[in-house]
């Protein structure tokens, strides 16, 4: 079930069409993903959530000038990648997340960036990755160093930061902002293509390709049928609204909850 919050918002004169930037977060369990995603749209920190809820979010930027409508994936993946077609034919590109107090979080995301490479090479195209070390307040129990992640990130070709979701705002936010830079980059070398939602009882042909030839047993390419899609108010629309929770994944009873509108907090 697909599901909109906020208003558009309004404006007057002659406007720019925005560029459409899908975004996927890639990592391990635990590794901060829905924390960044929150902090990046709200400014707020949420230290808790259930890891096996998945939500694709919409928001409103304004990247170097230019208005940008940016959606973010918030997957959630098991410990290995797995129904990988969700994100690998929705995403313009990928932000792969590992906790730098967790030598298994970071073995993990090495996973997703071969399975990003694999990707890229089936389809011939390029798709902006970046790799994020999080937890940057965690810095005293680090398992993994700079150095390591600078040196994984040189290896697949792709971007390096280091952040703190929990106290870093305006470097949680260059991240999101520095995949639609990369993006626009790409775009101007080849045209954007459009995403591609599959629903159909059956698999694209390279996808079918990518999981024989490779042997990417633990990723599964199974049909899409819904994302559920919901557009974030900026803190100036924001406003304390009291919901019940409705995610049916949940075995829990739904509790009642005070948050930001057009935001789910666990």
């Amino acid at each position: 079930m697909s599901s909109v919050f906020g208003k558009p918002r309004a404006g007057s004169g002659l406007q720019i069409a925005p560029l459409e930037v899908n975004l996927a977060i890639l990592g391990h369990r635990g590794a901060g993903k829905s924390a960044l995603t929150v902090k990046f749209l709200t400014k707020r920190f949420i230290s808790e959530y259930d890891p096996n809820l998945e939500d694709t979010y919409s928001s409103e930027e304004i990247v170097d000038h230019q208005p940008v409508h940016l959606r973010v994936m918030d997957t959630a993946d098991p410990d290995t990648p797995k129904n990988c077609e969700r994100y690998l034919n929705w995403a313009h590109a990928f932000l792969v997340v590992y906790s730098l107090d967790s030598r298994q979080s970071f073995e993990g995301s090495s996973s997703y960036l071969e399975l990003l490479a694999l990707h890229t090479k089936e389809t011939q195209r390029s798709y902006p990755t970046l790799l994020l070390g999080n937890k940057l307040d965690m810095a005293q129990y680090r398992q993994v160093t700079k150095a390591e992640g600078a040196a994984l990130a040189s290896r697949f070709g792709c971007l390096f930061f280091e952040v703190s979701a929990c106290l870093d705002f305006e470097h949680v936010q260059h991240v999101f902002h520095e995949a639609v830079r990369e993006v626009r980059r790409e775009l101007e070398k080849s045209p954007l293509a459009r995403p591609l939602f599959i629903s159909e009882e059956r698999a694209p042909p390279h996808q079918a390709s990518l999981a024989t030839r490779h042997g990417l047993a633990s990723c599964t390419f199974n049909t899409l049928s819904t994302v559920s899609l919901k557009e974030m108010p900026t803190v100036a629309q924001a406003k304390l609204v009291t919901v019940k929770s409705s995610r049916a994944q949940s075995k829990r009873k739904a509790p009642t909850l005070t948050l930001l509108k057009g935001f789910k907090i666990f």
